[in-house]
């Protein structure tokens, strides 16, 4: 089996399913991790779910990745648009990363359409609520899958 993919979600996604669920969905981060788990595993991979609310604890985590992880998928939540410290880490790394969110972004406040994160990401997935992560599992399989032809 190939090395996790690391999904690493941000501040207050502990929270879904309550917050602003017009927004955000009424899916729990929880029945989202749960609907991951069997996909990873259809596809050859161990899901590495984690959540916190620490800037930090994800730069560490984007870090460790680099040697434990095939790649990272990263709902960055507020960090994506304030964080260089975020984008340091990703633009340090050598896996790709795939930069994820529940909402339309460019269809929100104009300080949530600037994203830290994109310029160093590998591609971008947002706007399709909880299927998002669905859809960047495969999409960071077959990014995977790609790479190794090369």
């Amino acid at each position: 089996m190939a090395k996790p993919i690391y999904i690493l979600n941000g501040p207050n996604l502990n929270l879904l399913g309550q917050r602003e669920p017009g927004i955000y969905g009424a899916d729990s981060l929880d029945a989202i991790r749960d609907r991951c788990n069997p996909l990873g595993e259809e596809l050859g991979f161990v899901i590495d779910f984690r959540q916190s609310n620490h800037e930090g604890e994800l730069v560490d985590w984007i870090q460790q990745a680099d040697g434990a992880s095939s790649g990272v998928i990263l709902n960055a939540g507020g960090y994506t648009h304030t964080s260089v410290a975020l984008h340091d880490a990703v633009r340090a790394g050598s896996v790709p990363v795939i930069e994820l969110h529940l909402s339309n972004i460019h269809a929100r406040e104009d300080f949530r359409q600037k994203s830290y994160i994109s310029p160093v990401a590998s591609g971008v997935i947002f706007g399709f609520g909880a299927n998002g992560y669905q859809l960047a599992i495969r999409a960071m399989a077959s990014l995977l899958a790609e790479n190794s032809k090369t």
